[in-house]
């Protein structure tokens, strides 16, 4: 049977649980409606922590863990761990290639992934340098390199054929980033549920766990107010051609 790649999701962040703060919610919808939903997480999430007592090593482990649980809630086709540092993520031609190659094998029609620019002007959040990178890293690995033959040819002697991603969204964590582009995704109440329910499968992120289903909850009525929608998320769409 042929796989019908219209109906595959990739979302590309730098950390373990970066995707269930930000787009958990649409990603618990594709998945409720069929769709194939693929995690690539750039980093290996070992620098999180304040705890001095655990090791770079341990916390990578359990984070993986953690996503891999929070994966399972949400029915994930896949995760894939590209395992660069924590703390040292840059949107080099490495992180490039290796994007480009999990785009290639999955062949997703929308790739979800962060803003790759610093916004101190519509919030107070300064923002990670790792999501910038992550989301420079997976813009450029759309376009060009996941779709031209001739990049990083070293994927074609691994049988990996140039693809296509038809739609790009990037997660807007700030609403004062209104633009022409802007899209809302409207959700149900069991998508923001599930999403909430996968976000908590981060227990060693998640120091106050009321505070964090309060958040997934007002969050996502703020911007389904927007919209006139119960709950929803906010991305920066893109069509490609």
């Amino acid at each position: 049977m042929t796989k019908n790649h219209d109906k595959v999701a990739m979302v590309v962040t730098a950390h373990p649980d970066d995707a269930e703060w930000g787009c958990s919610g649409s990603v618990a919808k594709w998945t409720r409606l069929g769709w194939d939903v693929v995690y690539v997480l750039c980093t290996d999430g070992s620098k999180g922590t304040e705890d001095r007592e655990i090791s770079s090593e341990k916390l990578s482990k359990i984070r993986e863990e953690e996503q891999r649980n929070a994966g399972k809630i949400l029915g994930l086709k896949a995760i894939e761990f590209l395992g660069y540092p924590d703390g040292y993520l840059e949107p080099s031609l490495d992180v490039r290639r290796d994007i480009s190659r999990e785009i290639r094998k999955y062949k997703p029609s929308v790739l979800i992934t962060t803003n790759p620019k610093r916004d101190l002007l519509s919030g107070n959040y300064l923002g990670h340098p790792d999501h910038f990178a992550a989301g420079e890293a997976a813009l450029s690995a759309v376009f060009p390199s996941a779709r031209d033959h001739l990049t990083f040819p070293e994927l074609l002697e691994e049988g990996l054929e140039p693809h296509k991603v038809k739609q790009v969204w990037i997660n807007m964590f700030n609403m004062g980033n209104l633009n022409n582009n802007l899209f809302f995704n409207p959700l149900e109440k069991k998508d923001v549920e599930l999403a909430t329910s996968a976000l908590l499968a981060h227990v060693s992120q998640i120091s106050d766990p009321d505070r964090a289903k309060e958040y997934m909850s007002s969050r996502r009525q703020e911007v389904g107010r927007i919209c006139g929608s119960d709950f929803a998320e906010a991305f920066a769409k893109f069509e490609l051609n």
